[in-house]
């Protein structure tokens, strides 16, 4: 069986491809995979490093909403993408060829499915990408990650699966994600992450509430700033006196490589509401406080956080909205009513999709088998 996947631009596109590549892989080891992404972006420096082959399209980005020479520069290269996608798909013989989003996704799929190999699209978001739908015309199958999405897509072709994550985000334990950070069992544990490049907002916000977190070890707090905004997130601590080295209940990281385990032993996650973020969420039960990045694609991430605050798994804090205060009295407010946790993380785990990679697998392998 022969594979192409697609997803690039964001690690939101990424990973969920590679969740999906994976699990198929571990249902048929035979499976031959080519991954094409952009030369530019994240895809092309980490699906190398997984060892899949990989090529790249060059794409000009989407087109302005209005009229501009540009667009017609976008549009000849948008051909000429077609056309070279075609190539990769005559070359390589795909039995079915997926995507999980990014405009990459768009010359690979189309030109697949004018050649007659069957398709699939996971979308993750509640509110459709404008790739997505488009190519939701023209594909054989559709996942869709959030039920409301299901109304964005033709019914006869779409499934909602969940989005899918990595095994290991179900396979880590309180007790181990305690004993990594040094933290100790009995006191609540608040996970905070603005993604993997981090958020300044939430970054701001949470100086005051962890300089005042310092004398006060009742709470253990685990800050993921980002690589690009850890060493200011340090300074701006330091000059306000705090002194980490001293402190038990307080850790402050760039970057988690095993983000399981820091999920596993969460009592609230303070994040934002990316598709990818929000399944594992969900799929551990951990309740959030969700503040969507503003500048999302059609602001998709306020979508994502409202399906689980009105679903009662979490509260929102708009971006623009956003204090030391305001997130520290909803964090106090939080804490201190266990049942009210308690209900959050059961309407989390009712909202999760684990199995959704699996699924979404055997949907593959089966256009697979439609194709021989």
């Amino acid at each position: 069986m022969k594979i192409i996947m697609s997803g690039g631009g964001t690690g939101g596109h990424i990973y969920p491809a590679l969740t999906l590549l994976r699990t198929v892989q571990s249902k048929i080891p035979s499976a031959d995979f080519l991954y094409v992404g952009t030369e530019h972006g994240l895809e092309a420096d980490i699906i190398p490093k997984e060892n899949i082959p990989f090529r790249a399209l060059d794409l000009a980005g989407g087109f302005e909403r209005h009229f501009t020479l540009e667009n017609f520069k976008r549009a000849a290269n948008a051909i000429l993408s077609i056309k070279k996608a075609g190539a990769i798909v005559k070359d390589f013989q795909p039995d079915v060829v997926v995507g999980t989003g990014g405009y990459v996704c768009g010359p690979i799929l189309l030109a697949a499915a004018l050649d007659h190999v069957p398709t699939l699209i996971q979308e993750q978001n509640v509110v459709a990408g404008i790739t997505n739908k488009i190519l939701s015309k023209f594909v054989t199958k559709i996942a869709v990650g959030s039920e409301r999405a299901l109304k964005k897509f033709p019914a006869d072709k779409t499934t909602y699966t969940g989005n899918p994550i990595r095994k290991s985000v179900l396979e880590g334990t309180r007790a181990e994600g305690l004993k990594a950070y040094n933290f100790v069992d009995g006191k609540p544990v608040v996970l905070i992450s603005g993604g993997s490049r981090g958020a300044r907002s939430i970054n701001r916000a949470m100086i005051d509430v962890l300089v005042r977190a310092s004398s006060d070890p009742r709470v253990q707090y685990l800050h993921v700033t980002g690589r690009g905004e850890y060493d200011d997130v340090i300074t701006r601590l330091k000059d306000a006196g705090v002194d980490f080295s001293t402190l038990d209940h307080i850790r402050v990281e760039p970057y988690l490589y095993d983000m399981p385990r820091a999920m596993a032993m969460a009592d609230l996650a303070v994040f934002r509401a990316g598709a990818t973020g929000l399944a594992e969420l969900t799929a551990r039960g951990v309740p959030a406080i969700l503040i969507p990045y503003p500048f999302a694609a059609e602001n998709h991430q306020e979508f994502n956080a409202r399906e689980l605050v009105e679903a009662g798994a979490a509260r929102m804090i708009l971006n623009k909205d956003l204090t030391s205060d305001g997130l520290e009295r909803l964090i106090d407010e939080l804490l201190s009513d266990r049942e009210k946790l308690r209900s959050m993380a059961a309407a989390s785990k009712r909202l999760g999709r684990p199995q959704a990679a699996e699924v979404i697998a055997e949907m593959i392998i089966g256009l697979s088998k439609g194709r021989r």
